[in-house]
């Protein structure tokens, strides 16, 4: 950064050149500024410090990358202003995984620190720090949980002997995953060597976190998670970068946590869409773990009970190695699952296509209440009907001022609008004039109240977003959850029933299919075995390839059955896609400037948010690099030219529609 020297300040003696890299948003400033370290803090301004510099003529954070003997600026540089403090929270290690997210996502560098390093918190950094003692060593642990998946001894040998192993692990039903995951980490600690896991809740967390307090002992891990609070958070982040322990867990913030002598990164059900970082540039907690293990080497899990397309390009790929059990133990470990609109149960129940709550259900859920265990019924809305409209037409119920959906909150509430929020007491359909309204779509809490009804007597609980529940206990009992907020039954559950699939089903989405199975065998892998009378009933035509998946407990069969159509359609991860989004003159503007491979394609316009519109561009998986590079150059020359529509460019989101 050119500029005057301050005052009277002498540069350091040794490497006095800093290279910084500074917390500014613009595109076209992605790349480090040399600045002079002055001789007071030529001790203390280390690689990995907070700093602050003068940058335009405003003071900015920045991050202390590297020190240098000379610069290849030719004018004069400025100072370093000072330093915000000495600890070095910056590892080396994350600032190359965090240049190659950027890369890959066509985003700043300084975009992606801001996501790997949390916030400073002054009181923590004075704390005294006493380094901890050298815990005993830790045996290797017994293979007795993975000895049901013919890899999964072989598997936890590569960990402990420091190999970089590579697997795509498909859970059975009722798997203590906690424990399975817990029992790879050790092996990694074992061979000395760290860890990082990464879950998608902060339930998950608490359940990894206790087998992991099992399995390793105390004071060899610690959690990261945004809902620590700031100081326990950056209490537990110190702990990690300067080395106090070996293991780091946490929800998708602990991606880029800093592990000394990284030997295994982890992910806990890839396919669930809180692993998706909704700040720029949008990473995924998968791939920047899979990034991660390529740059240092290290051996990865993903696992889960689902598989999403992803890890099954892992595997055709030969990346990574399945991890899966026999048919036959599959067979032993899994509920008798049945769907309710195959040809046989239509032939006893007609109603059975139609119907909310078909005969097999009822029956599935009376029996399991009789043998004096619990039922899990999964709902796929909160709330108590958060959709509804005309009982005499049909016609949605829409709200007259904003015309978004109505939706009644109790049974003797009054319709609102769920996105204005203004009550519509007098709703009158504009069709036909009527007044009454009905359900178009159930929610968990409506859903409670007819089940209370149905079976008087039995206790029902609800777990969804105003309260998930951990764990019920194992008696008779319902339990009507939303998708990711089942509770864990004690014994397992006797009966789960799906509800509603063609809400989850028929959105317009491309991951629907994949996502419906996902939501499907979370839950259904909570039931007891076909041995102990465990019952799942899905609510859909068993025809269709998510519930034939489920039939068969063959998540890896749908898996390759995605992946091909994707090939075959062209959408990601078959071939990479990004989705640029804004206002139609700002995408067009972005476009034209950009110098795309010759191989792309670019797709639409669409409608998107407002008033705003997106254009995707797809090239094959070869060209990523060049597009995002093309991307991330065209972003950068509107914001030289001081474009002030903003951009959205997205590489691989979640949803294209």
């Amino acid at each position: 950064m050119t500029g005057n020297t301050r005052g009277d300040r002498r540069p350091a003696d040794g490497s006095p050149v800093a290279r910084v890299c500074v917390d500014v948003p613009l595109a076209h400033l992605d790349r480090p500024f040399d600045y002079l370290v002055p001789a007071e803090l030529a001790d203390a301004a280390v690689p990995g410090t907070r700093v602050k510099v003068r940058f335009a003529g405003q003071l900015v954070d920045g991050w202390l990358l590297e020190r240098a003997d000379d610069s290849g600026h030719t004018g004069r540089l400025a100072c370093l202003d000072r330093l915000v403090s000495p600890e070095p929270v910056l590892a080396d290690e994350v600032v190359r995984l965090a240049r190659a997210v950027a890369d890959r996502y066509a985003g700043s560098l300084a975009d992606v620190l801001r996501l790997a390093v949390p916030p400073r918190h002054a009181r923590v950094e004075k704390e005294p720090h006493v380094p901890p003692e050298p815990p005993a060593p830790l045996a290797p642990p017994e293979a007795a949980g993975w000895r049901a998946y013919p890899a999964g001894p072989a598997f936890l040998r590569a960990l402990t002997e420091g190999r970089p192993a590579r697997a795509v692990w498909s859970a059975l039903p009722g798997e203590d995953w906690p424990a399975r995951y817990a029992e790879a980490v050790a092996a990694t600690v074992a061979g000395g060597r760290g860890a990082v896991v990464v879950v998608p809740d902060a339930r998950d967390l608490d359940r990894l976190d206790a087998a992991l307090t099992a399995a390793l002992g105390p004071g060899r891990h610690v959690s990261l998670s945004a809902a620590l609070g700031p100081a326990r958070r950056y209490r537990a982040f110190l702990a990690a970068r300067r080395g106090d322990v070996p293991v780091v867990i946490g929800t998708r913030a602990a991606m880029f946590a800093p592990v000394a002598r990284l030997g295994l990164v982890a992910i806990v059900d890839d396919g669930d869409d809180l692993h998706a970082e909704p700040r720029a540039p949008y990473p995924h907690a998968r791939d920047v773990l899979l990034t991660r293990a390529r740059l240092a080497d290290a051996a990865a899990l993903v696992g889960g009970y689902a598989r999403s397309a992803e890890a099954q390009l892992l595997v055709e790929t030969g990346w990574a190695r399945e991890v899966v059990a026999d048919r036959a133990t599959v067979r032993a470990r899994t509920p008798a699952v049945a769907p309710t609109g195959d040809d046989p149960q239509l032939a006893r129940d007609p109603g059975a296509a139609t119907a909310r709550l078909p005969s097999l259900a009822w029956a599935a859920a009376r029996d399991a209440l009789g043998a004096d265990a619990p039922v899990l019924v999964q709902v796929p809305r909160r709330g108590y009907l958060p959709s509804i409209s005309c009982a005499d037409c049909r016609t949605p119920a829409r709200c007259p001022h904003c015309a978004g959906p109505l939706a009644l909150p109790s049974a003797r509430g009054t319709p609102a609008c769920r996105w204005c929020g203004r009550i519509a007491a007098a709703y009158a359909c504009p069709e036909c004039g009527g007044r009454r309204l009905r359900a178009a779509v159930t929610g968990a809490r409506r859903t409670a109240e007819e089940l209370g009804r149905a079976f008087p007597g039995v206790p029902v609980r609800t777990s969804g977003r105003e309260e998930v529940l951990t764990t019920v206990p194992g008696g008779a009992g319902l339990v009507v959850a939303t998708p990711g907020a089942e509770p864990v039954a004690d014994g397992g559950y006797g009966a789960v029933l799906l509800l509603d699939s063609w809400a989850l089903l028929t959105r317009a989405d491309l991951r629907a299919g994949e996502e419906a199975l996902r939501r499907w065998l979370a839950a259904a892998a909570l039931a007891r075995p076909a041995t102990a009378g465990g019952r799942v009933v899905v609510v859909a035509d068993g025809a269709l390839a998510p519930v034939q998946a489920l039939l068969r407990w063959d998540a890896a069969w749908f898996a390759a059955r995605e992946l091909a159509e994707r090939r075959e359609l062209g959408f990601p991860p078959a071939v990479r896609m990004a989705s640029v989004t804004g206002p139609p003159e700002a995408v067009a503007d972005l476009l034209a400037a950009a110098r795309l491979p010759e191989e792309a394609e670019v797709l639409g316009p669409v409608p998107a948010d407002g008033e705003k519109e997106r254009m995707l561009v797809r090239v094959p998986r070869a060209r990523a690099a060049a597009l995002a590079e093309a991307l991330h150059a065209a972003a950068g020359a509107r914001t030289l030219r001081k474009a002030t529509d903003p951009v959205r460019v997205q590489i691989d989101p979640l949803s294209l529609f």
